[in-house]
């Protein structure tokens, strides 16, 4: 028999092994990576889809902006997060160039399904195109005042979405949008709803005719029934897309908001107004002022639109348990779309390039890799811009002595030009311009078609309004009294303004010369079709006129733009340039009181 002896000292020698070996816990595994989710906000392209192209003395071309750009942007950034970005739209992506507008938004649906937009807002000048075809409003029965929209819906491979849209008859949301205003979206597991929003103030600032069908609901109550109905379907973030925006003059500390403004700000009105995590994030629009702030520990991007930048906001969520991480939450305000930049500023801001000596230009470069334009983009558009261009570089036999250039907050010499063309095509007494409806300067020497509809982009037609001097005053009381501080182009009066923007602005009104209105006396206003129908918040006024003191149709068959040419015809072809002076301020101020947070 075989000894067991081998076995039992091997079997010590085991024992002592083990027993000298210290005992330890199982190693946990760290906790996963929280999932980044890069919001990309666009807002305002208004049809932009060419750069913006400045040329400086010395020869040298700047270009910023334009699709084809934003389209390298947006790819280099899904490089850095492969499946975790979604790019969103605040809205007016049409409207104002003559791409856009010659193709009823077409060209711009191209090129967001190319870049492959999530999503986007409705913004009030999505309605401008009215009807399918030229015509900017509906002429007849058969003319739908949303078919140019309906189609461009139709057309976009993304969500065009409006929680606050109304149908009048129904109090829905319009089944040709296709949704009801949100989108669930997954980005690599994690849930994310948006929810889209357009600004109340939509019939003051489209064709009201337009509109006519459609109410635009509260934001705020809007927002939180989209919310609450995202998160029950699963959302874990809900991001608000909105046409509605601030303004905020210091982006130097997204968590200061000492320097964002009050009197227009609807965005951050809603976010007030509503309980907080309602929404996790928002991309705004409608205001063209830059935003990255977070207000109530919300973060809000916004850039100053017209396809010249965009925004980011980083979100991080943990994959367990689903939740935000919001101290991790980073904003970019607004980078640059640039092809070249200042090799030693890396910027390509055209007014800064102007104050620096011996620029030197290099192809940008955007997180870690060159950005040059996407060429298949550029092969999309090409068909497009060729007619544009052959329309840009139509002669009309008018041009300038001298530059003249817009105002908004201020008098302007374009804006007292449209005013006096207004009145002459009209054969008016008098004549009032939205100076929101002036979108360029003109250039001195020989105008182009392109030159005029830079400067005119909307299919507005002259109206003539017959208003007692009661009601002229009224409704120069009404344009004036908003906070954003317009300043309205006349002909024929003379107006005396408070220094600050807000309600009883208007402090006086007289005809040219000074000579007082009669309060029974009636005249004739010659006006944008857009005022004639109330917008601008002069409805208090127009609304309540007998239809044979409006009309609406087409003055001798004019829109905005023929009515200047005529005017440049009618004075040797030269368009005269008019004095200012018109307007004329009563007490002092250094600064306009504005309520800031």
């Amino acid at each position: 028999m075989r000894s067991p002896r081998p076995f039992l000292i091997a079997l010590a020698t085991c024992a002592a092994a083990c027993a000298s070996t210290p005992s330890s816990a199982p190693s946990s595994p760290p906790p996963p990576a929280p999932v980044r989710i890069t919001l990309v906000g666009l807002n305002d392209f208004h049809g932009h889809v060419e750069p913006h192209v400045n040329r400086f003395g010395n020869g040298q071309v700047v270009e910023q902006g334009g699709a084809a750009m934003l389209s390298s942007y947006v790819a280099r950034l899904r490089a850095d997060n492969p499946g975790g970005v979604l790019v969103l739209d605040g809205g007016d992506m049409f409207q104002g160039t003559l791409a856009s507008n010659l193709t009823e938004g077409a060209i711009v649906v191209d090129v967001y399904n190319h870049v492959q937009v999530t999503a986007a807002a409705l913004g009030n000048h999505e309605f401008d195109y009215g009807p399918v075809g030229p015509a900017p409003m509906a002429s007849g029965s058969g003319d739908d005042p949303l078919g140019a929209l309906k189609a461009r819906v139709k057309q976009a491979r993304f969500p065009m979405l409006s929680a606050n849209l109304r149908d009048a008859a129904t109090g829905k949301i319009p089944a040709w949008l296709g949704n009801d205003g949100t989108h669930l979206v997954t980005v690599n597991g994690i849930r994310v709803g948006l929810v889209g929003l357009t600004t109340e103030e939509t019939p003051l600032v489209t064709n009201p005719a337009n509109v006519d069908t459609l109410r635009f609901a509260p934001l705020a109550s809007s927002v939180l029934e989209s919310s609450r109905s995202l998160r029950q379907r699963g959302a874990d973030v809900v991001v608000a897309v909105a046409h509605a925006g601030g303004k905020c003059g210091d982006l130097s500390n997204p968590r200061d908001t000492s320097s964002c403004e009050r009197g227009d700000a609807e965005i951050l009105d809603m976010l007030e107004a509503v309980p907080p995590g309602t929404v996790d994030a928002v991309v705004a629009g409608h205001t063209h002022q830059t935003m990255g702030h977070f207000f109530g520990g919300v973060p809000v991007i916004e850039t100053n639109g017209l396809g010249r930048s965009l925004g980011v906001v980083e979100l991080f969520v943990d994959p367990v348990s689903r939740k935000l991480q919001p101290s991790l939450t980073r904003i970019q305000a607004a980078i640059p779309l640039c092809a070249q930049v200042d090799s030693v500023h890396g910027d390509c801001d055209a007014r800064s390039l102007r104050t620096r000596a011996d620029v030197k230009l290099a192809p940008a470069t955007f997180l870690g890799a060159p950005v040059p334009p996407d060429a298949a983009v550029t092969q999309l558009l090409a068909p497009t811009l060729a007619e544009v261009e052959a329309a840009q570089r139509r002669g009309l036999g008018v041009s300038c002595a001298s530059p003249m250039s817009r105002g908004f907050l201020e008098e302007s010499v374009l804006g007292n030009l449209m005013a006096d063309a207004l009145r002459e095509a009209a054969g008016a007494d008098a004549a009032l311009m939205n100076p929101g409806g002036i979108r360029a300067d003109l250039p001195g020497g020989a105008l182009s078609f392109g030159h005029v509809y830079q400067a005119l982009p909307f299919d507005n037609t002259v109206a003539v309004l017959t208003l007692t001097g009661s009601e002229l005053k009224r409704l120069l009381e009404l344009a004036h009294a908003v906070d954003k501080g317009a300043v309205f182009a006349v002909s024929g009066l003379e107006l005396t303004l408070a220094r600050c923007p807000g309600p009883g602005r208007l402090q006086g009104v007289t005809l040219e010369g000074g000579k007082p209105l009669v309060p029974e006396r009636t005249y004739r206003l010659a006006v944008p079709d857009f005022l004639a129908r109330g917008g601008d918040g002069v409805d208090g006024v127009t609304k309540p006129l007998p239809p044979e003191r409006a009309e609406l149709a087409p003055f001798r068959g004019m829109d905005l733009r023929e009515a200047l040419i005529s005017y440049g015809k009618t004075h040797g072809g030269v368009l005269p340039k008019p004095a200012l002076g018109r307007v004329r301020y009563s007490g002092v101020a250094d600064t306009c009181p504005t309520a800031a947070r």
